[in-house]
């Protein structure tokens, strides 16, 4: 199945004004920021590594972050210095054939997470999986044996990028990506189990195509990405609360979201061959409660870096999250065409 001329050209015309480089104007004092905290841009070197979908920064090595492969690559996890660009070590999931790897995210007990989520056909898949392993303690390539989850969601198949398991409490969260307009946050039983079905139940819309998510070290936002904007939400009592909007960085194709480990900035990685990893610096109500400052008297503690929040006027730092590249029909048809593209890439398996 081959994509129709005219979409072909949509291609060409979009991925040629959405080139895998710096951020925009805007997010330039962000990124600066962002580098003042100990956090800057990387390029993943690695050649294997051509469609980075999933980041987690790693508590045992500092200035490390795992990703992974979405398809046609095979069982392997890798561990990427940010300091090189260069993989460290590669993880190889024995006894995993997998479909559409889509995230990975770290849990309390120093496991990883990765989900195998993914369902480009809409509901194709009846049941999706998740792994865990435990992150090694030394970088070196290894073959583990995860731990395999079988999920479903109750209302029927979904597709989803995202998957976060909560710091604190373990629980684990998907994102489905847009159905009729929105798409919806699903939790797991409260301890997954290994030897039947886990009914993921839909408990919150989500306001964006998510593409990745990620929630904050100390576990007090939640920050869900798309391919041009992101969402973030401060978690309270198991359920989300829309506080703003963080800066985005233009990117070939947005796909991936993380905290630092510090928790003072968000890492947006995106696809394709030496992909780039770019930082965000938070400030304001988008910091998490353990690294915010007290307000002073008068101060409500808000700012405005890291942030593209509505003012109500329509602009809402609009540059930004719609990418103001010339022409509003080209960001739809980017869109469009990012959808196409990894749908017909799947329909040749």
């Amino acid at each position: 199945m081959r994509p129709r001329p005219i979409l072909a050209a949509l291609a060409a015309a979009a991925l040629a004004v959405l080139p895998a480089g710096p951020a925009l104007a805007d997010g330039d004092e962000a990124a600066q920021q962002a580098a003042a905290a100990g956090a800057t841009a990387f390029t993943i070197e690695d050649p294997r590594i051509k469609e980075s979908s999933g980041l987690a920064a790693s508590r045992t090595h500092p200035g490390v972050y795992w990703t992974h492969n979405d398809s046609d690559d095979g069982p392997y996890i890798y561990a990427v210095d940010s300091r090189t660009g260069r993989t460290v070590a590669t993880v190889t999931l024995a006894g995993i054939t997998p479909r559409d790897v889509e995230a990975i995210s770290l849990g309390p007990d120093g496991s990883l997470y990765v989900g195998d989520i993914g369902d480009n056909f809409g509901g194709r898949w009846k049941e999706v999986w998740i792994y865990r392993f435990a992150e090694p303690k030394t970088l070196k390539d290894t073959t583990v044996t995860p731990t395999r989850y079988t999920v479903r969601y109750e209302d029927g198949p979904r597709d989803a990028e995202s998957l976060m398991v909560h710091p604190k409490t373990g629980r684990v969260y998907v994102v489905s990506k847009k159905r009729s307009g929105k798409g919806a946050l699903y939790a797991a039983p409260e301890k997954l189990s290994a030897s039947g079905v886990n009914v993921f139940r839909r408990t919150a819309d989500i306001g964006t195509w998510a593409t990745d998510g990620a929630f904050s070290p100390d576990g007090t936002r939640l920050v869900v990405r798309g391919y041009f904007d992101a969402i973030e939400y401060r978690w309270r009592d198991g359920r989300p609360e829309e506080i703003g909007r963080p800066s985005v960085p233009l990117q070939r194709q947005g796909e991936s979201v993380t905290f630092t480990a510090d928790g003072r900035t968000l890492m947006y990685g995106t696809e394709g061959k030496r992909s780039s990893v770019q930082p965000v610096a938070l400030e304001g109500d988008l910091l998490p409660d353990t690294v915010a400052p007290k307000p002073r008297d008068g101060d409500d503690g808000k700012g405005a870096a890291g942030a593209s929040r509505d003012s109500g006027d329509g602009d809402g730092g609009s540059s930004n999250r719609t990418l103001a590249i010339g022409a509003g029909t080209l960001v739809v048809a980017a869109v469009s065409v990012v959808g196409v593209r990894r749908l017909f890439r799947r329909s040749r398996r």
